[in-house]
């Protein structure tokens, strides 16, 4: 999100949790400046591609985070060292790309380190191809943590969501198929499908 008017309309909507904002250079939905209006009633999520970690710190209390989204390359030594900087107030996201079965594996080495994970589909940057990698992949994944989807996830795909059972599956991440344009959210869009959830 970046709009202030938009992220205001989005923040009425009951059904929605977090609100993410991207400071990414190279991604057309990045946030340069604190909006006039943020986010009062949803947890605001921070999300960052191998950025450095006392930028994040800075950015977690300008915009007072409630969780930080890593989006990147970043390593168990780097979450680690981030988690002791924010302790137990920001809650810490890693994203792990999954194209297949052998991808999940890559979460044990982030166990006890971060509380989420965020299930992409696997491209050659970091997000963004507005796919949907095979969910069934995530029925091998015994761990602990919670877990969102995201990828590509649509206006169709209520039932899909409604169907997909795990026991550490936590919610999904709306992005560019509910989009007017990147960072600008179809708020009706949004509306409609909550409503079938």
């Amino acid at each position: 999100m970046r709009e202030p008017e938009n992220i205001r309309n989005v923040d009425g909507i009951n059904e929605v949790n977090w609100m993410g904002f991207i400071f990414f250079p190279k991604s057309s939905r990045n946030v340069s400046s604190l909006p006039s209006y943020m986010p009062q009633n949803k947890k605001r999520v921070g999300v960052f591609v191998n950025e450095d970690k006392t930028e994040i710190i800075r950015l977690c209390q300008e915009f007072a985070f409630d969780i930080i989204q890593l989006h990147g390359d970043e390593s168990p030594e780097y979450c680690k060292e981030l988690r002791e900087l924010v302790k137990n107030d920001v809650k810490i996201i890693k994203m792990i790309q999954i194209s297949e079965l052998a991808d999940i594996k890559h979460t044990e080495k982030y166990y006890d380190l971060v509380d989420y994970f965020l299930f992409e589909t696997k491209t050659k940057g970091y997000g963004g191809s507005g796919k949907q990698f095979d969910w069934d992949i995530l029925n091998e994944y015994n761990g602990n943590i919670p877990f969102l989807i995201t990828g590509g996830i649509g206006p169709d795909d209520a039932d899909k969501v409604i169907s997909f059972k795990h026991p550490q599956f936590a919610g999904i991440d709306l992005n560019s198929k509910f989009e007017v344009s990147p960072a600008l959210k179809d708020v009706e869009a949004i509306m409609n499908f909550v409503k079938q959830l």
